[in-house]
């Protein structure tokens, strides 16, 4: 079956290794940074992480499922927190779905060690790609290990080394290869909430806490160590933005004002301020995802977006399941390939605008009460008309359906909405069945329009 390299030992590197490995093939997994079970197992740079459908479709695909389950912890909905202390919780979906929230090194850990365990899948750390050539039956593999330069014949890579992919990085220099990169104006820090008193969690550990404040937000994920990890997204500029943010007593007066429940519970929040850094959000899109037959891009590499619609990681893991289910096929590689690129791109780019809009819902419109009302109404269609009606949010997290099909879809939803609770005094009766006939109808004219 030849010599599979993949370069990047993150979450979707270590678990296509894992996939390829399944098949039977020799697989080495290069990757710049230490081995990340030799260093704590708690990193500083790292958002949690919002594990949903499709994820675990590709967990299980690979045969890792139950070990995640382990360290994940279930997400009923949003629980949000207005300045004055009034508190609400917004299911996600239909009853009994969630999201479940992971912390990014323990899966990493895991996926790492699923994929070692086959005989078949190695690793090497410390190894940094400046890139490849390709040759008529292979691909040479350019690397750096210890300050030596190695240059290894494999019959295909796969880079799945980040945003700042090496591999794309050659990509780039291919005839009418098109990328764009740019960063949203907005960055973040984490700051961690440490259990109470008693040892447990300090907040409810079933919601993802969300303190919404038009231009800016908190947000909160729980841990298995009863911890949270606290993250503020805010523009850098501006009179309350993040590089104003300079000093322990800009700093306090920031919380005390905006998000004076939270405070009681952070009793080191200047120490933490100040010991993680200020990061960046950046994204990504680039065409084609392959180089031929010999060389594909997956996960950020690919599709790098910012984190708002708990997708990035769900996303890259899908493209693991894409990939995976086209090898059944009796193709050749230039095929599967090219058809890989031609599924997964659109889908990339409507992740990318989807989780761009969601941004805005979380910090601008989830205290909103026009906002809250249609939330409403969508759920009460959705559970009378689940055949004709499923919620964007549900199509994305809780379903296989492509991104851009579902974007295309939640655009007419929406539209449909806004029409009819636009329309005359009768359909203001929401008590009523009507509106929602009216709802449905309207939906159904827009399809065919677009037919």
């Amino acid at each position: 079956m030849g010599k599979v390299a993949i370069v990047g030992a993150g979450l979707v590197g270590s678990l296509w290794a894992r996939m390829l490995g399944n098949r039977g093939h020799e697989v080495v997994v290069y990757e710049r940074r230490p081995d990340p079970r030799k260093g704590p197992l708690h990193g500083g740079r790292s958002i949690n992480l919002a594990l949903s459908d499709r994820g675990w479709k590709a967990l299980e695909r690979a045969g890792v499922a139950e070990r995640v389950r382990d360290i994940a912890l279930p997400i009923r909905g949003r629980r949000m927190h207005a300045v004055d202390g009034t508190r609400t919780f917004q299911p996600y979906g239909m009853e009994g779905q969630c999201i479940y929230s992971v912390a990014r090194a323990g899966l990493n850990r895991i996926l790492v060690e699923a994929a070692e365990s086959l005989p078949n899948v190695s690793f090497e750390f410390d190894h940094c790609c400046h890139g490849y050539t390709l040759a008529e039956d292979h691909v040479v593999l350019h690397l750096e290990h210890q300050g030596e330069a190695l240059n290894l014949e494999v019959d295909r890579i796969f880079g799945t080394d980040g945003a700042f992919s090496a591999v794309r990085g050659r990509m780039m220099r291919n005839d009418r290869f098109d990328f764009e990169q740019r960063y949203l104006p907005h960055g973040y820090k984490e700051v961690p909430m440490m259990p109470g008193a008693d040892g447990d969690f300090q907040m409810e550990a079933d919601g993802l806490h969300i303190w919404p404040r038009g231009t800016f937000m908190l947000m909160a994920l729980p841990n298995p160590d009863k911890t949270f990890t606290c993250t503020l997204f805010g523009p850098y500029e501006g009179p309350e933005g993040l590089n104003h943010l300079t000093n322990d007593a800009a700093v306090q007066a920031f919380f005390e004002k905006h998000f004076p429940d939270v405070m009681p519970l952070l009793p080191n929040l200047l120490d933490d301020w100040n010991a993680h850094p200020v990061s960046s959000l950046v994204m990504t899109r680039c065409f084609p995802w392959n180089d031929g037959s010999r060389v594909a891009l997956m996960g950020d590499s690919a599709h790098a977006i910012v984190p708002f619609y708990g997708q990035g990681m769900n996303s890259g893991m899908e493209d693991c399941t894409v990939l995976d289910a086209l090898l059944e096929a009796d193709d050749s590689w230039d095929q599967i390939m090219a058809r890989y690129t031609e599924l997964r791109k659109p889908a990339g780019d409507a992740i990318l605008e989807l989780a761009l809009q969601n941004y805005i819902e979380m910090r601008d419109l989830t205290g909103d009460p026009g906002f809250l009302q249609q939330k409403k109404l969508e759920a009460r269609l959705q559970q009378k008309h689940p055949d004709r009606w499923l919620p964007l949010y549900s199509q994305v997290t809780f379903s296989h359906t492509p991104y851009h099909e579902a974007l295309a879809r939640g655009r007419q939803q929406q539209k449909a909405m806004e029409t009819i609770m636009e329309a005359p005094e009768q359909w203001n009766h929401f008590e009523d069945d009507l509106w929602m006939d009216a709802v449905l109808r309207e939906l159904e004219s827009l399809h065919a329009a677009d037919a």
